[in-house]
């Protein structure tokens, strides 16, 4: 499906931009899912804002003065300027329902995309993966297990705040130095076997890797590269070397569309291009999307040459 055709099929009356084998479309993801054709999706990958209210506007403002709101800004660190972070820590009982019933509805309307046996691989995070998981089994979907990605960051590890010097040798939590993803599967119809299930709707299970080992559950990653962030300043960039494992995985025949319905700057409509993948990306914030017009093909292209041609399809 060529990204004329994606646009002719998905797009309908919502701002859009295509890429060489990629569709960027404005709008609400919940909005779009309800129109979407049904089973028509291979896979999602994902890094969602968890529905509270990390980017709604007067909390991006606040991220961008540097103070107040859901958005904490730790304090330097060997001269290091800190990135701010959620502080999911903080969120009170009605919020973490909240948190609940917005991954249930989205998890029913994933279903409704998704072809059966497709995988959908979501981001989370140590305070709030429990909640979102149990949302997406609760709905329909199939817990597949978890891509620990390692990543060592300067988050976490601070001595107790304002009691520094009192306490020197306590920590409030631990340093992070991995995020979990959650991997889910839309089941295979009742007595059809993964085999059946490639062969009828070319999903069921991951792809393994270009030398022919397994995917594997933990994957050795870097902190987004600067490079990268220079083309694309949004909070939640993923490096595009993590993506594209991630992405590469997700079509066991590397056939179909890849969707992610929380698109931010499209890092993964990015990695989706770097391994000839088709894909679709969905952004309500117009920021986010107009930012993902330049930084899609500049990230696809980003790394070495060998780096992109390794998960390259045949």
């Amino acid at each position: 499906m060529t990204a004329d055709d994606l646009k002719q099929t998905y797009a309908f009356d919502y701002e859009s931009s295509a890429f060489t084998r990629s569709l960027a479309i404005h709008a609400d993801c919940y909005e779009w899912m309800r129109q979407a054709p049904a089973e028509s999706i291979h896979a999602i990958v994902t890094d969602p804002p968890y529905g509270v209210k990390e980017y709604d506007p007067d909390q991006l403002e606040k991220r961008s003065n540097g103070h107040g709101g859901v958005w904490r800004i730790p304090p330097s660190f060997d001269g290091h300027n800190r990135s701010p972070l959620p502080r999911f820590t903080a969120l009170n009982p009605r919020e973490r329902a909240r948190i609940q019933e917005y991954f249930y509805e989205w998890a029913r309307l994933t279903l409704r995309l998704l072809r059966p046996g497709a995988h959908v691989f979501l981001a989370s995070n140590v305070f709030l993966s429990q909640i979102v998981f149990a949302a997406l089994t609760d709905a329909g979907l199939e817990f597949r297990g978890q891509v620990i990605r390692l990543v060592r960051t300067l988050r976490g590890g601070d001595r107790p705040k304002n009691a520094e010097e009192e306490f020197p040798d306590v920590c409030s939590m631990p340093r992070g130095c991995y995020e979990p993803w959650g991997i889910f599967r839309k089941p295979v119809p009742k007595d059809m076997t993964v085999g059946a299930c490639l062969r009828t709707f070319q999903t069921g299970g991951l792809r393994r890797k270009p030398d022919g080992n397994p995917f594997e559950d933990v994957i050795e990653s870097e902190r987004t590269p600067q490079k990268e962030r220079s083309i694309a300043n949004h909070p939640s960039l993923k490096p595009q070397s993590f993506l594209r494992q991630i992405v590469y995985a997700s079509l066991p025949l590397g056939k179909g569309i890849v969707l992610d319905p929380f698109m931010g700057a499209g890092s993964t409509l990015a990695a989706a291009e770097a391994v000839g993948y088709t894909a679709i990306g969905i952004e309500k914030n117009r920021e986010y999307y107009a930012m993902s017009l330049r930084a899609v093909p500049a990230l696809s292209l980003s790394g070495t040459k060998e780096s992109q041609l390794s998960l390259k399809i045949a």
